[in-house]
């Protein structure tokens, strides 16, 4: 039955990598679609190459997934709460991406492991969720929104003199690096907060204790149900941010994606915090459009993308709890 338990756990764990894929696949290409820096297939397919070298970049975001949010359950009860903060995750995934919502995987993955260990009576690290979770969540956007505001202020200063077109031309290119280095960067957050729960459920199940190495196995089918979720596409999200809260041209694609990428990288390698690939490219993009005119960022449109970001959390935990009962009702 252990066994049993650790390999649905496992399975529903990369599952859940899946949806994270397809999901925020648009978080690492929508700009480069939009602006016709390169054709939706091509970008998806430099995004899962990307997403599966950046998965192997480090491992701070999946030590903080897997230690420092909640404390680890234990046994039969143990997989139980893995499994429906999973559910959660998942759900909310499912549910946002229906919409075209474009909400954090991440997010929806620490709310569904609070609200399960909450319903299981295991202890939250509050001071871990409040350092690594809730600040990251406020700060990340608005250094996105900052840092993507002068970045484009920048290049429109130095490219003042230049020829329109070719500038054009140039940032299309320029652009087929940034989506790559956004693409990594997903890789290097997002998969790594999978194998966080992995490891969870290898120490619940007597596998490996909670200090050794994440196992080579481990980041390789993390990093690969990653890249293949990446693969699949999540078209309707990749129309929100692409379209909807602004019209992109190539330098301001390239701008936005080259904010998101180094906000991502500082977080993940510097502090090991695992910050939403979402909440940065869409509020760098946010940054971005406002170099134009303040109001040629289409504020209604981010207006309920920044509240869906504020639901995400509770109505993960909310799922997940529930999950949770299910699961206890039928298997005790």
């Amino acid at each position: 039955m252990d066994t049993f338990a650790l390999i649905v756990t496992i399975g529903v764990a990369l599952g859940f990598t899946y949806t994270n894929g397809f999901h925020d696949s648009a978080n690492a290409i929508a700009t480069s679609v939009s602006t016709r820096a390169l054709t939706p297939r091509a970008a998806l397919a430099m995004a899962a190459v990307m997403n599966l070298a950046g998965a192997f970049l480090g491992q701070g975001v999946a030590h903080t997934v897997s230690s420092g949010l909640i404390e680890t359950p234990t046994g039969d009860k143990g997989m139980g709460i893995l499994f429906a903060a999973l559910l959660g995750a998942i759900v909310w995934n499912l549910v946002t991406w229906y919409f075209g919502l474009p909400s954090s995987s991440s997010h929806a993955l620490f709310g569904g492991m609070v609200g399960a260990a909450l319903a299981g009576g295991t202890e939250v690290i509050w001071s871990g969720v409040l350092d690594k979770v809730v600040i990251p969540m406020f700060v990340s956007p608005v250094i996105g929104l900052i840092v993507g505001y002068l970045v484009m202020t920048g290049i429109l200063w130095m490219f003042r003199r230049a020829n329109p077109h070719k500038a054009k031309r140039g940032f299309r290119i320029a652009q087929t690096v940034s989506a790559a280095g956004m693409a990594l960067g997903h890789g290097l957050q997002d998969a790594q907060k999978t194998m966080g729960i992995v490891v969870m459920a290898l120490v619940i199940a007597d596998v490996q204790g909670a200090d050794d190495p994440i196992p080579v196995w481990v980041k390789i089918v993390c990093a690969v149900m990653l890249s293949l979720g990446t693969y699949a596409g999540g078209w309707r999200i990749m129309r929100t941010l692409g379209r909807k809260i602004i019209e992109l041209d190539p330098p301001q694609g390239f701008a936005a994606e080259t904010t998101g990428a180094s906000i991502m990288f500082g977080a993940g390698l510097m502090f090991g915090a695992p910050i939403s690939t979402t909440h940065v490219i869409t509020s760098a993009i946010m940054g971005v459009g406002a170099t134009k005119r303040v109001n040629a960022v289409r504020w209604g449109v981010a207006k309920n993308i920044v509240m869906g970001w504020f639901i995400t959390m509770p109505a993960a935990a909310l799922v997940a709890a529930g999950s949770y009962y299910v699961v206890q009702l039928l298997f005790g």
